[in-house]
């Protein structure tokens, strides 16, 4: 009777343990497409910014190390100013002179040209009243042959530079009233505001001098030193962008009916067990590729998926680039939102 009994109970033993080991197999390997929460398996990755100056120089001062963390709009790096200054000033002072040059213009002629026009003009119509009885006189004379012909046409020649002199003065007289001419004075407002821009451009210029930072961000590299010289296509710094991060993904055939842009999604990770970090779906690539061979078994590498790119908050700065994360998407209850309706949406 004993022996009958153990046989029973190594038999119901072998059953709970079979049983057991039945229902392990089937959570691994059940067929999560059918069920309401999608799983993923992807990796963490960052977005990066070259950080560089907007001109040629000498760096002067780098403010931040290797692994620094950063907020927007914070300085973290400076060129040798000096020329920059220098252009600076000289720009500005081209603007004093033009302003200068507009605010003649616009005063028009002085009161002291203008009364010296009118006495130039008062003059010339003496001197021609003169040149008028010294040419009568010479011509009554010449008649009776009492002077020479040269004298007579030495009379006329005065005469008409008499009246030409007048007629010069009266012009220039006509000139001081009227003033500058309309277009002198556009060419000078014009070439004011060239001296402006070029003004504007050099202080530009001198503020470019200083390097800040784009966002929140770690210091990832530091590439230069102070006494280098950099240009435009020269990285100073690489700033790494944690916050959000992202997970590449790849999502099956099956599961592109049931997910959309969005869709809150929840991370996980063996470094920290039992916390979730928040996040949505942000991309779903159009086109189908084959499964890399990094994920899964060889049977799923064969399979076509569709790369995704699930964004994920970050704000204690734990999720690092690389790290092996699992990602699940509800697949009810869960309508796509807007970026703005997301914890850490930008």
């Amino acid at each position: 009777m004993v022996r009958i009994r153990n046989k029973k109970r190594l038999a119901l033993l072998i059953l709970l343990l079979a049983l057991g080991i039945g229902l392990l197999a089937w959570w691994a390997y059940r067929p999560t497409g059918t069920l309401n929460t999608l799983t993923l398996y992807g990796n963490v990755d960052i977005r990066q910014v070259q950080s560089a100056f907007n001109d040629n120089g000498r760096v002067q001062r780098l403010l931040v190390q290797e692994g620094d963390r950063v907020t927007r709009g914070q300085l973290l790096a400076e060129l040798d100013p000096s020329r920059f200054r220098d252009a600076v000033d000289r720009d500005r002072a081209r603007v004093a002179a033009q302003e200068q040059v507009l605010a003649r213009l616009l005063a028009g002629s002085r009161p002291e040209k203008i009364a010296e026009a009118r006495a130039r003009v008062t003059a010339a119509r003496a001197k021609l009243e003169n040149a008028e009885i010294i040419w009568k006189r010479q011509k009554v004379l010449a008649a009776e042959q009492d002077v020479t012909r040269q004298s007579l046409d030495d009379a006329t020649a005065a005469l008409k530079t008499a009246r030409a002199d007048l007629d010069r003065g009266q012009e220039a007289l006509i000139i001081a009233l009227k003033g500058p001419r309309r277009e002198d004075i556009a060419a000078a407002r014009a070439q004011l505001q060239a001296d402006r821009a070029a003004l504007a451009l050099a202080r530009r210029e001198l503020q470019d001098t200083k390097l800040y930072a784009p966002e929140n961000a770690v210091v990832e590299d530091r590439i230069v030193e102070p006494g280098d010289m950099v240009s435009p296509d020269t990285p100073v710094l690489t700033l790494a962008l944690d916050n959000p991060v992202w997970v590449r993904a790849y999502l099956p055939e099956t599961a592109l009916g049931k997910v959309r842009l969005g869709m809150r999604a929840d991370i996980e990770s063996d470094s920290f067990p039992g916390k979730r970090f928040a996040g949505w779906v942000g991309f779903i690539s159009p086109t189908a590729e084959f499964t890399p061979k990094t994920v899964e078994t060889t049977a799923l590498r064969t399979e076509l998926v569709y790369r995704a790119r699930v964004y994920a908050c970050n704000p204690r700065h734990e999720l690092r680039l690389g790290m092996p994360v699992t990602v699940r998407i509800a697949l009810r209850d869960n309508p796509p939102q807007t970026l703005a309706e997301h914890p850490c949406g930008r």
